[in-house]
C-alpha cells in the first residue's frame, strides 16, 4: 500500500483511495466496478466488509452496506472471489470494517485468508490502539498491514503510539463525525495534519467527506493520498460508472 502511495506521489500526484463495500451494487457488477477502479488509477481499493452495526459510516455507506449484508455478503464471499481475481489488479486491497465479523470469522483464518486472496491492509474503525495488539499479532505473519485511525481530536501522544511500528499508511479521519459528502471540511484539518505528518514515516491519506479534487488544493503537502466512498456510492447508484467518478482525479 504505502508503495502504491509514494509511486504516485513521484508523479506529482495524490495517492487514490476509492471505497466500495463488497457486494455494491450488485454481486456480479461489484467486480466489475473494481476493475474500472483499478484501470483508472486507483492506488488502493478499500473494500467494505458489510456489518449490521456500522457505527462510523453515515447514510450513504451504511444503505449500501445493509444492502449488501441482505444479498448474503460476507468474508467467505470476499476471499472466495478475491482469491478466484489474485494478480489481476494493479491496486492494493484493502479491507474495512469492523471487529465483530473478523473475530467471528477467526483471526488466524482471517490472516491467511487475506494473504491467499491478495488483501495486504486492513482497516478496522472501532477498536481502539489498546486493544489492537492481538489483531496485529494475526495478521501481521501473513503480510497485512493493521492502518492506524487518527483524527482532529488525535493527541499527539496518542498519535505517536500509533506511529510505533505503523504500516501501510496512516488514514486521518477528517470530521468528527460519520463517513459522507461534504461541502466544506473542518479549518483545524491543515494544523492536525501537519501534526500527522511531523509523527508518522508513512504515507498520510485523508478520509470522511472527500468528492472532488479541489477540496484538497488546500492541503497540499499535508497529505499524501484521498479516500472517497459515499460520493462514489451515490455516483454510481445515480447510473454512472466508476471510471467516470474517478476523471476529474486522474
Amino acid at each position: 500500500m504505502q508503495i502504491k502511495i509514494e509511486e504516485a506521489r513521484k508523479q506529482g500526484k495524490v495517492g487514490l483511495i476509492p471505497f466500495l463495500p463488497a457486494g455494491f451494487p450488485s454481486r456480479e457488477q461489484f467486480w466489475k466496478e473494481l476493475e474500472e477502479l483499478d484501470a483508472a488509477g486507483a492506488g488502493v481499493i478499500e473494500i467494505g466488509m458489510p456489518f449490521s452495526d456500522p457505527v462510523a459510516d453515515g447514510p450513504v455507506v451504511e444503505k449500501a452496506s445493509l444492502k449488501c449484508l441482505a444479498d448474503g455478503i460476507n468474508l467467505a464471499w470476499i476471499f472466495d472471489g478475491l482469491k478466484e481475481r489474485k494478480g489481476r489488479f494493479n491496486a492494493a486491497l484493502l479491507l474495512m470494517g469492523y471487529l465483530n465479523p473478523v473475530y467471528q470469522y477467526g483471526l488466524d483464518k482471517f490472516g491467511a485468508d487475506c494473504e491467499a486472496a491478495g488483501v495486504s491492509g486492513l482497516i478496522i474503525a472501532d477498536m481502539p490502539f489498546e486493544e489492537s495488539g492481538f489483531v496485529k499479532d494475526a495478521i501481521e505473519p501473513h503480510g497485512v498491514s493493521l492502518v492506524p485511525l487518527v483524527g482532529l481530536n488525535t493527541t499527539r501522544e496518542r498519535m505517536a503510539l500509533y506511529a510505533e511500528n505503523a504500516q501501510g499508511f496512516c488514514y486521518f479521519v477528517s470530521v468528527l463525525g460519520t463517513t459522507g459528502q461534504r461541502e466544506s471540511l473542518p479549518a483545524k484539518i491543515k494544523e492536525k495534519l501537519a501534526e500527522a505528518k511531523e509523527v508518522f514515516d508513512i504515507p498520510i491519506a485523508l478520509g470522511f467527506g472527500i468528492k472532488h479534487p479541489d477540496q484538497l488544493k488546500q492541503f497540499e503537502g499535508l497529505m499524501d493520498a484521498a479516500v472517497f466512498g459515499s460520493a462514489l456510492i451515490t455516483h454510481i447508484e445515480n447510473g454512472n460508472t466508476s471510471d467516470s467518478f474517478m476523471e476529474p482525479w486522474k
